[in-house]
C-alpha cells in the first residue's frame, strides 16, 4: 500500500511542478501543434501550443514507480509492472516519431499510417512475447494465451490453434489487436483540451482497484481461504500492477493541471499511443482483456465513431453520420463549448468505467461456495 501510494504522489509531483518547464523547452525546440484546416475554427487559436506532452507523462511514470519501488525496499520490482512501462516507453516511441515528424514538416500527417501501425506491431509483438515467459514460482505467466473477460476464459488460443507454432501466432494477432485498437482509440479521443487525459486518469485508475483486489484475493496468497479457491485470482504480480497504474494515474492528474482548456500543453501521439499502449497492458496482464471494452469504454465510442463515418461515408458517396469525426467534433459544431464536450465525455467514461469496475466485483460476489 505504501508503494502504491508513493508512487502516485511522486509521480503526480513531478508532472506537476516540472511541466512548465518542459513547455518551455518544447517552444524552444519549436514543438508546436500544428492545427487541421478542416477542423472547427475556434481551434486554429491552438497553433503553436506545446505538444508532445507524453514525454512528461512517460518521465513522470518512471521517476514516481522506480523511486517508490527503491523507497520501499526493492519491493514491486517485477516483471508485470515492468512489462506494462515497457508497452507504454514502446509506443510512445512510435508517437514520438510520428509527433517530431509533423513538427518539424509543420503538417497534419506525420509516420504514413502503415509506418504508424508496423512500429505499434513491433512493440506487441515483443510485449507478447516476453509476457509468456518468466514464470512465477507457482508457474504463472504475466499473461496467459486464454482470452481473458474478468478472469480467463475456456477459449485457448494454443488449443485452437492445434499446433504450438500457430497457437503463438493467434496468440500475438491478439496481443496486437489489443494494443493497436487501445492506443490507436486514445489517440483519436486525444481532439481536446483535457479529454483524453482525464478519461485515461479514470480507465487506468480503475485498474488500481482491480489489482489491488486481485492481491488481496490472490490463490498465491496464504491468507486466502481455501474453501473458496474458484474465487481467487491466478494474476501475478496483482499489487505491482496496482502499483504501476497509480504511478501513472498520478502523472496524468499532474499533468492535467496544464492540459485543461485552454491547454499549455498537449499529449501529443506520444502520450495518446503510450497511454493505450499502458491500458491495452494492464489489461492483459490483470486478465481483463474483453472487459476493457467497457473500462475503455469512451475511447469505444469515439474510434467507433471514426468506423462508423467512414464505413457510412463510402457506402453512400459522400454523406456523413455526423459533421465531422471523432464524435467530440461533431458536439463542437452543433455549438457545444469545448469545455462542456469534455465534461460531459468524461461523465459517460466514468459511468462506463464504473460498470466495468462493478461488473469485476459483482462477478467475485456471484462465485458461491
Amino acid at each position: 500500500m505504501r508503494a502504491l501510494l508513493t508512487a502516485g504522489a511522486l509521480s503526480l509531483a513531478f508532472s506537476l511542478f516540472l511541466t512548465p518547464v518542459f513547455v518551455k523547452l518544447f517552444h524552444r525546440l519549436n514543438w508546436g501543434q500544428f492545427i487541421r484546416d478542416d477542423g472547427p475554427q475556434s481551434h486554429h487559436a491552438k497553433r503553436g501550443t506545446a505538444t508532445m506532452g507524453g514525454i512528461v507523462i512517460i518521465l513522470a511514470t518512471l521517476v514516481g514507480y522506480f523511486v517508490a519501488v527503491l523507497i520501499n525496499g526493492g519491493d514491486g520490482l517485477s516483471v508485470s509492472p515492468l512489462l506494462v512501462l515497457f508497452m507504454m516507453v514502446g509506443l510512445g516511441v512510435v508517437g514520438f516519431v510520428d509527433d517530431f515528424m509533423k513538427t518539424r514538416k509543420q503538417r497534419s500527417l506525420g509516420l504514413g499510417g502503415w509506418s504508424k501501425v508496423l512500429g505499434q506491431v513491433i512493440v506487441a509483438t515483443v510485449f507478447g512475447i516476453l509476457a509468456i515467459n518468466f514464470p512465477s514460482r507457482e508457474g504463472v505467466t504475466p499473461a496467459s494465451t486464454e482470452i481473458s473477460f474478468i478472469r480467463d476464459l475456456p477459449i485457448d488460443l494454443m488449443v485452437l490453434g492445434g499446433i504450438p507454432i500457430v497457437g503463438i501466432i493467434l496468440y500475438l494477432i491478439w496481443i496486437n489487436l489489443i494494443a493497436t485498437a487501445a492506443s490507436n482509440s486514445v489517440n483519436v479521443t486525444d481532439g481536446l483540451d483535457g479529454l483524453a487525459t482525464g478519461a485515461s486518469i479514470l480507465a487506468i485508475g480503475s485498474y488500481i482497484i482491480i489489482g489491488f483486489w486481485q492481491f488481496n484475493q490472490s490463490c498465491f496468497s496464504d491468507s486466502i481461504d481455501k474453501d473458496n479457491l474458484f474465487k481467487c485470482y491466478t494474476v501475478r504480480d496483482p499489487l505491482d500492477l496496482a502499483v504501476v497504474a497509480a504511478a501513472i494515474v498520478g502523472a496524468l492528474v499532474g499533468f492535467l493541471w496544464w492540459n485543461t482548456s485552454p491547454a499549455q500543453i498537449f499529449l501529443g501521439d506520444t502520450g495518446s499511443l503510450a497511454l493505450g499502449g499502458a491500458l491495452a497492458a494492464l489489461a492483459i496482464l490483470s486478465h481483463t482483456e474483453l472487459l476493457l471494452v467497457l473500462i475503455g469504454g469512451l475511447f469505444v465510442i469515439e474510434s467507433g465513431s471514426v468506423i462508423l463515418q467512414r464505413a457510412y461515408f463510402k457506402a453512400t458517396r459522400g454523406k456523413r453520420i455526423f459533421r465531422m469525426s471523432p464524435i467530440h467534433h461533431h458536439f463542437e459544431l452543433k455549438g457545444w463549448a469545448e469545455v462542456t464536450v469534455v465534461v460531459r465525455f468524461w461523465i459517460i467514461g466514468g459511468l462506463l468505467v464504473a460498470a466495468g469496475v462493478g461488473s469485476f466485483y459483482l462477478e467475485w460476489l456471484s462465485r458461491t461456495s
